[in-house]
């Protein structure tokens, strides 16, 4: 589907191309001046209504002046333009092309698209989005223990918040606690994503709860350092009989330097807790590779599009690829550096490993998909995140189970969207090992977020609450953290960790819409910070939006009206999509988004 997205806004980008510029179709006979037409837009218009075609249109020319009463217009399928107004009496797209020619013979040309939608009635309201404030309830058995200390821990804006006036004389004055029921000989993973408003450390204990004295399971992590920036703090460990742990992260007071004692734990601060996410793996697995790049004289390949160029070479045992200038218009599928897998089919339930190293001349960002190399998204197997520093080597790995079968995988990275300042780039990849998982090793992974509602909150009105969240964390990517909450009448949606790429941070808003009917969204919001995203009006199941917009959010509250233009023709699943994640949002830091009101109206086909 970006492959059909990325043909779409080439397509786009060519007729705004010719409808600004006027791009001459018949150059001056004398070497004079050209025409150029200017104002041609877009229209969309009710069947059976007129439309003014040549509304804000001009065509101008040095020598002759003004040209404008000597434009025409053709429309495929034909329309009767006279003083460039028509009345299409049938629903459908028409393509619309405005020329002009000079008294030398030059001829200017210009397109665009009218869309005349099917008689409907007046717009009706469907649907208002109710913004009452909900409490969360569901802390998954974590709370926030107190001694010697002064603080308080509660479920707020979405998250697990401990607010501390003075920590105490230790680290364990303050303490983020859960029980947790563990199995000998299996593998455990603690991940605590976690944010301060001043700089501070805490340390994490997996402590052994059914001994009186003091013993843990291993995998303690100490003086791990928090600020405003969120991260992860990440404990792994391996009882070696049955037990209970009592996971405590203690966030009291701390001095890891005695000989430094300004360097310790600050006093009137706030600690955020997005989420914790628990790892269960029990058995072992094995790796069997089924293909091992060496790179001699091929095993990758390169496509570039949208105005970009790049290559590929092979040395030293490396695949090199080189991105000698980034598109001119479309997105992070303009470039693909693929990756072959010769020999190699895919079998969907199958589980599959894939490991490379990659070393990046400038930062790189963008996607790493495991799909077939003629098919693309259409037998796609396992999405993947991609993002490497400037000057850093790095390992990008997945382990996935196959979504489809592939006969003609590759490993295609999407790398079309430079970094801020950045032209071009060197991309060196070995060590690239694709392999079939095999043993009896399981992992059961376990998301405790603490927001009152969304995809994991169980008991909750989803008619009244519907709104949820998608975080690249959530599926083991290096980034994508964020929140929902309602309060004061308003939907917020809070950024805590900005993703690289679009689906590693999204707002997701299940709705079901009737059929023989056009909607408008209509969108009032503001940002605590500028940011900007896609907005997509999508039936569930597929990729096929019926509103394909950007938005850019300011700190001034707007409003942000969308139509759709044609209609389904039963009543059908979709979604109101935001997505957030892209270079300029990770580099914010954290952002939140108030959404004062959402609106769906309705005009149902007469």
């Amino acid at each position: 589907m970006k492959k059909l997205l990325a043909i779409l806004l080439a397509l786009t980008m060519l007729v705004s191309l010719a409808a600004c510029t006027g791009t001459p179709a018949n150059p001056s006979a004398d070497g004079g001046s050209k025409p150029e037409i200017t104002g041609v837009h877009d229209l969309t218009v009710e069947a059976g209504h007129e439309i003014d075609a040549l509304e804000g249109v001009t065509a101008t020319d040095a020598e002759d002046g003004d040209l404008t009463a000597m434009i025409t217009i053709e429309s495929s399928p034909v329309l009767s333009f006279k003083g460039g107004k028509a009345t299409p009496e049938t629903a459908g797209s028409y393509e619309l092309v405005y020329s002009v020619t000079d008294k030398s013979g030059a001829t200017a040309e210009a397109y665009a698209t009218l869309i005349a939608t099917k008689q409907t009635a007046e717009a009706v309201l469907l649907k208002d989005f109710d913004f009452s404030t909900l409490e969360a309830t569901d802390a998954h058995g974590w709370e926030a223990v107190v001694d010697g200390a002064e603080a308080t821990g509660a479920l707020k804006d979405g998250a697990f918040v401990i607010d501390i006036v003075n920590p105490g004389e230790g680290d364990g004055a303050i303490r983020f606690v859960k029980t947790l029921a563990v199995k000998a000989g299996a593998d455990y993973k603690i991940k605590i994503w976690a944010k301060s408003t001043a700089p501070t450390y805490a340390h994490f204990i997996p402590k052994k709860a059914d001994v009186e004295d003091w013993a843990t399971f291993g995998g303690e992590v100490w003086n791990a350092r928090l600020d405003e920036k969120i991260t992860c703090i990440e404990s792994n460990f391996t009882p070696t009989e049955d037990g209970n742990a009592e996971l405590r992260l203690h966030l009291g007071k701390i001095t890891p330097n005695p000989d430094n004692p300004a360097d310790t734990t600050p006093e009137n601060f706030t600690v955020t807790i997005d989420k914790v996410e628990i790892y269960e793996s029990i058995g072992a697995e094995v790796l069997e590779p089924l293909y091992t790049a060496d790179f001699a004289e091929g095993g990758a390949t390169v496509e570039a599009g949208d105005g970009a160029a790049a290559n590929v070479a092979f040395e030293d045992g490396a695949a090199v690829f080189t991105i000698e200038n980034y598109p001119t218009e479309g997105g992070v599928w303009s470039i693909k550096a693929n990756l072959e897998l010769p020999g190699v089919v895919l079998e969907q339930g199958t589980k599959y490993n894939y490991s490379f190293t990659i070393a990046a001349e400038n930062a790189q960002s963008g996607e790493a998909l495991t799909e077939s190399a003629t098919l693309y998204h259409e037998a796609r197997a396992n999405f993947n995140g991609l993002d490497v520093g400037a000057g850093e080597e790095k390992t990008i790995s997945a382990q996935f189970v196959a979504e489809a079968n592939v006969s003609d995988p590759v490993i295609r990275m999407q790398i079309g969207n430079p970094s801020e300042g950045v032209t071009s780039n060197k991309l060196t990849i070995k060590n690239f090992v694709f392999s079939k998982v095999g043993g009896d090793k399981e992992t059961i992974k376990t998301i405790e977020a603490f927001a009152p509602f969304g995809m994991r909150v169980e008991n909750i009105d989803k008619d009244k609450y519907p709104w949820e969240t998608f975080n690249g964390t959530d599926e083991d990517n290096e980034h994508g953290v964020g929140t929902i909450w309602t309060a004061d009448g308003s939907l917020f949606y809070r950024i805590d960790d900005g993703g690289t790429v679009d689906w590693h941070n999204k707002l997701i808003c299940p709705i079901t819409l009737p059929a023989d009917s056009y909607f408008v969204v209509e969108i009032t919001a503001k940002a605590t910070k500028p940011v900007s995203c896609g907005f997509f009006l999508n039936p569930q199941g597929s990729w096929d939006p019926r509103v394909s917009e950007s938005i850019d959010f300011t700190t001034e509250e707007q409003t942000f009206t969308f139509e759709t233009n044609d209609t389904f023709i039963m009543d059908m699943g979709c979604e109101l999509l935001f997505q957030f994640g892209s270079e300029a949002t990770a580099a914010l830091g954290g952002v939140t988004i108030e959404f004062t009101s959402v609106k769906i109206y309705q005009r149902s086909v007469l």
